[in-house]
């Protein structure tokens, strides 16, 4: 029996998605072979309240004062405010890190989010052992390079682009594999065609659906929803309000002109994407992973500054999706999608599939098997 630990934070939805992700993967590929957990270390009480507050208040600080998100994200790069960053998380999180690890006892660790990395490489020396360390990177192409540090054994990142950035901050090649952001499973495995999902969901089944993925860092979603409703076009909006309260009781409120099904919270996202024909949302990494992996355009209303302007230049630089600034721009790439028989909306959803890796849970599942397995087979070699 193999023990994987994997360690994620809950800055965002991504970190701790692409976990789980991962975590399902491992468990239908390997089964009663390995026990898989995943742990965020900052719901230790011995954690910093800020540190914990800062999860809590991530979507707050991201939708009021981006601008002070984006000087942040920017000092995070400086090379010097790197090393302080990482010594000041060091010296926080050193014990809570050393006992899981005591208590865990893992045969390889997944990190999924940055900071852990160099808080790990302390416990190691101190403990004088090393644990076979993976970290799964989870933007699409701007990312900070305290990402590639050298306690890992593996480095796994989405794109040529983010490959390139870990070459060059120093890691060596063989550490660094292409494998995407990996994407809950049940993306690729649904056996139901769109037009069964709609019926079972109680959705139009001849419309065009936009499917409206929101939370509360999504501030212009409810704008371009607006505009959608009185474009006159034949389609159908669903809307998953991702816990938004204010938004789900605004969708609530809105007489809708056009076919629309409004939700508070999804939790079989994977089910509603197969039912879709294109994203409008933000430009977070698992929404733009997610939908690529279906093959679904984007239209992108808001992108947080720092690591979503590579996810949005990603998307739009593949011809995958447009990234819409203001209203119009929403209504104008319906328009360009829906007329001459769709012919430009196939061609961008082509796009989509071909830049989506819909398996990368379970290359990272099987990259993650190897590692647990690398040090019986130099055993039996010796």
């Amino acid at each position: 029996m193999k023990r994987i630990l994997i360690l994620t934070a809950d800055y965002g939805y991504g970190h701790r998605s692409a976990a789980n992700a991962i975590a399902q993967a491992m468990q239908e590929m390997y089964g009663k072979d390995c026990e898989v957990e995943i742990i965020n270390p900052m719901d230790d009480p011995r954690t910093p309240p800020f540190l914990r507050d800062g999860e809590n208040g991530y979507d707050k600080v991201v939708r009021e004062n981006p601008e002070l998100y984006r000087l942040g994200y920017r000092a995070s790069e400086n090379r010097l405010a790197g090393v302080l960053l990482t010594g000041s998380w060091t010296l926080m999180m050193f014990n809570i890190l050393r006992d899981i690890i005591r208590k865990k006892q893992p045969d390889v660790i997944v990190c999924t989010y940055l900071f852990y990395q160099g808080i790990l490489s302390a416990v190691f020396a101190v403990e004088d052992r090393h644990i076979p360390l993976l970290t799964v990177v989870t933007d699409l192409e701007t990312v900070q390079s305290l990402w590639f540090h050298p306690v890992a054994d593996l480095c796994l990142v989405p794109t040529q682009t983010v490959y390139n950035l870990a070459i060059e901050a120093g890691l060596p090649a063989e550490k660094v594999k292409i494998v995407g952001i990996p994407v809950r499973p049940e993306l690729i495995k649904g056996n139901q065609d769109q037009a069964s999902i709609r019926k079972e969901l109680g959705w139009r089944e001849d419309l065009f659906t936009v499917l409206a993925i929101g939370s509360k860092r999504v501030v212009s979603l409810y704008d371009a929803l607006s505009v959608l409703n009185h474009s006159g076009f034949p389609l159908q909006l669903v809307i998953a309000a991702g816990g938004d309260q204010d938004l789900y009781q605004r969708c609530q409120e809105t007489e809708w002109h056009v076919e629309t099904h409004a939700y508070d919270f999804v939790s079989e996202m994977g089910t509603f994407m197969r039912g879709a024909d294109c994203i409008l949302g933000k430009a977070g990494g698992l929404t733009v992973s997610e939908s690529l992996a279906c093959g679904l355009p984007l239209i992108l209303v808001d992108v947080i500054p720092g690591q979503e302007t590579g996810n949005a230049n990603y998307v739009v630089r593949g011809d995958a999706g447009v990234l819409a600034g203001n209203p119009t721009e929403v209504l104008e790439a319906m328009c360009h999608w829906l007329e001459n028989d769709r012919v430009y909306y196939d061609q961008q959803a082509l796009n989509a599939l071909r830049l989506g890796r819909p398996r990368a849970a379970f290359d990272t599942a099987e990259l993650v098997w190897s590692l647990a397995t690398s040090q019986e087979k130099e055993q039996i070699t010796l």
